[in-house]
This record gives structure tokens, C-alpha cells and sequence, in this order.
């Protein structure tokens, strides 16, 4: 007997742009991203919370991307970066990433990096913005 892994319920009609039917409807769409039921989600985003070096915050990236196929991106903003909401954290568009999953996750990120300093000097670091002159 095999179990089909749980699903994320679909979001009520006119509430959320997921786009979750033409995910459904494309031959080549990526499915790995229903996965993320909401239960999921919270575990992911109080892991995400959780982080403390930069190193654990790469492994997510990666980890969300090879089971979910979520790609997080996090950069910079324009201009200079003074505090935590100078760093640009988002979730690349995908049919099927639910809205409130596309704040979620960033908000949780950047607690994260208000809650550990370290993470966003190191990671401006990483960017070659704290070189030593």
C-alpha cells in the first residue's frame, strides 16, 4: 500500500495568486512546491527563525530549493544597506508559491537577521561590501 504525500490545500477563489490550476495543467510544471503544506510551513518559517550563522542560512536555501524548488534570492537593496531592511529578501515567482508563504518566509528571515547581527555582516561580507580597505 502506498501513500500519496499530503498536499497544500488550494487557497479560496479570489483571495491568492498562487496560480495553483495551470500548475496543475503545464506538462513541465515543477509539482514539489504543494508539498508545502501548512503545517510544513510553519516548521519551515520557526526554522528559519531559528537560524544563527550564515552557513545555516545557505544549507535552507539550498534545502528549499532541492525538496520545494523555491528559489529564495537575497541581495542587497539600492543604495546602502543601514539596517536588516536594506537587504532585499525575496521568493522568486513560481506557480503554486502562495502568496502569504512569499511574506512569510522573508519576514522570518529577516527576524532572524535583527535577532543574529552576525548573519547580515557576514553576509555583506560575502558580498565584498565590508572589505577592508
Amino acid at each position: 500500500m502506498t501513500t500519496t504525500p499530503a498536499t497544500r490545500q488550494p487557497c479560496p477563489p479570489g483571495t491568492c495568486d498562487c496560480d495553483r490550476d495551470t500548475l496543475a495543467g503545464q506538462a513541465n510544471a515543477d509539482p514539489r512546491i504543494l508539498r508545502l503544506t501548512l503545517h510544513e510551513e510553519k516548521r519551515l518559517v520557526a526554522r528559519l527563525e531559528a537560524i544563527s550563522t550564515l552557513e545555516e542560512l545557505e544549507h535552507l536555501q539550498m534545502r528549499m530549493y532541492e525538496q520545494l524548488g523555491m528559489r529564495l534570492a537575497i541581495d542587497t537593496g539600492f543604495g546602502e544597506v543601514r539596517s536588516v531592511r536594506g537587504i532585499d529578501i525575496k521568493l522568486l515567482p513560481q506557480p503554486g508559491l502562495c502568496r502569504k508563504t512569499r511574506k512569510s518566509i522573508p519576514a522570518a528571515i529577516r527576524r532572524s537577521l535583527k535577532a543574529h547581527p552576525e548573519i547580515t555582516f557576514a553576509l555583506l561580507n560575502s558580498q565584498d561590501l565590508l572589505r577592508d580597505a
